[in-house]
């Protein structure tokens, strides 16, 4: 991001920003076609990302595709890891993946309290992330559903343990 500097109006800032990412997208471009010249792995090449703002109030990216950052250099995976939003309303916690490309057979899901493991293959499409949610949730609640591309998993929100009150004699 932009260096810490006084800017006349917010869209200076913005300006900025964004000259930096496309900048960022020309090299990695640059990097994937020397690559894939190279011979080291055939496409597709996916690469995308999210900004959301967090619970705290500062902003979050995150990064899904099959290209990673190595340093400075792309490292390009089999797998991608799809876009992944989680929504925590009330008692509910909500996980929406979009994971075109397959059937709802070939799409595995594991919940282990609060992190989900999501993977699917079918042809050269393979999917794979982790995902920790913001609160423990009950497995057995989980309701899920897939349809045109987008998997959504709605589970309820483990009970809070109030602990064992002991009595002091």
């Amino acid at each position: 991001m932009p260096g810490k500097k006084k800017y006349s109006d917010i869209f200076d800032y913005f300006d900025e920003w964004i000259n930096e990412i496309e900048r960022e997208f020309e090299e990695t471009e640059k990097r994937l076609l020397s690559e894939a010249q190279k011979g080291d792995k055939n496409g597709p090449y996916v690469y995308g990302f999210s900004v959301t703002i967090g619970p705290d109030g500062k902003p979050v990216v995150e990064e899904f595709g099959n290209i990673k950052r190595a340093g400075n250099r792309p490292l390009i995976s089999e797998e991608r890891e799809p876009l992944v939003d989680v929504i925590e309303k009330g008692e509910e916690v909500r996980l929406i993946a979009e994971m075109p490309g397959v059937d709802k057979e070939n799409i595995k899901v594991k919940v282990n309290d609060n992190v989900i493991v999501l993977s699917a293959q079918q042809g050269d499409k393979k999917y794979y992330k982790e995902v920790e949610l913001p609160s423990p949730v009950d497995e057995s609640s989980a309701k899920a559903n897939y349809k045109n591309g987008v998997l959504e998993i709605v589970f309820k929100k483990k009970a809070a343990v109030q602990g064992k009150e002991i009595k002091v004699e």
